[in-house]
């Protein structure tokens, strides 16, 4: 078995002892029936909102407790190329095998899923939620396919200001709201300041609620300096988690 960075990996039997080193993931096992099977989460577990009361939190998606998750024992540990890094999967080969998904479109998401399904036997669940979210994706399309769209530039950062550009998930996410990216044209997550021509010819400013928690009075802050463009504060885990969030996503979008 392969996993998204097309590294091989040994596993010679269901594993029953899952530690996730990535939130939209622990959420994703949880909606695919494996939450009994879960053992270890980080700190930004937040979905379901009881998950760390029950299992071990073993850090976060960066730093992480080496001896924690040894005692642990785990079967398979879950990673993300882009959430946790490269010492941190190093460190742990020798503890379990490591599964690393690396998440760019629609079509990576409902490849982890399947994946995971194969993993952990819970090929149904994984059907019904494949099909459940192109259920509503197809739904908000026919709904607002039509509609003009509108230019955003979607913030992620503070000191120094960041915004999702191309070549990322949230880029997508950004589209499938029915949206333009201002910054499609820069790579990755580009530090920018506030005089950019594209910031400029942006309809929309979306200030993300993560990973930086922007608040009312940055709305305020770049109100100020853009009093002519409409700025918000969105829900950043409907835009950047991928896995079982998805379900959720377009009717949050309806709503934007």
């Amino acid at each position: 078995m392969k996993d998204q960075l097309n590294r091989k990996i040994q596993i010679n039997r269901i594993p029953r002892r899952i530690i996730s080193l990535v939130p939209s993931q622990t959420e994703l096992l949880v909606d695919l029936g494996l939450e009994s099977s879960i053992v270890g989460v980080t700190k930004f577990c937040v979905h379901p909102k009881h998950l760390r009361m029950s299992k071990a939190v073993v850090g976060g998606t960066k730093q992480i407790n080496i001896e924690k998750i040894k005692a642990l024992q785990p079967d398979i540990i879950l990673c993300n190329k882009e959430e946790n890094t490269e010492e941190i999967i190093k460190s742990l080969e020798d503890i379990a095998p490591i599964h690393v998904s690396d998440i760019y479109n629609l079509e990576d998401c409902f490849e982890l899923i399947n994946m995971y399904a194969a993993i952990f036997d819970v090929e149904d669940n994984a059907l019904d939620l494949i099909s459940n979210i192109q259920i509503e994706r197809e739904a908000f399309k026919l709904q607002f396919q039509n509609k003009d769209k509108l230019k955003v530039a979607y913030f992620i950062w503070k000191n120094p200001w960041m915004v999702a550009a191309s070549d990322n998930f949230i880029d997508i996410m950004i589209k499938e709201a029915g949206f333009l990216n201002a910054f499609e044209h820069e790579k990755r997550y580009p530090e920018i300041d506030l005089n950019y021509k594209a910031l400029a010819e942006a309809d929309l400013v979306f200030l993300s609620s993560e990973p930086f928690p922007f608040k009312e009075e940055h709305v305020l802050e770049l109100q100020s300096q853009f009093p002519e463009k409409t700025i918000k504060i969105v829900d950043g885990e409907m835009f950047s988690w991928y896995g079982s969030r998805l379900l959720k996503s377009y009717s949050y979008f309806k709503r934007l």
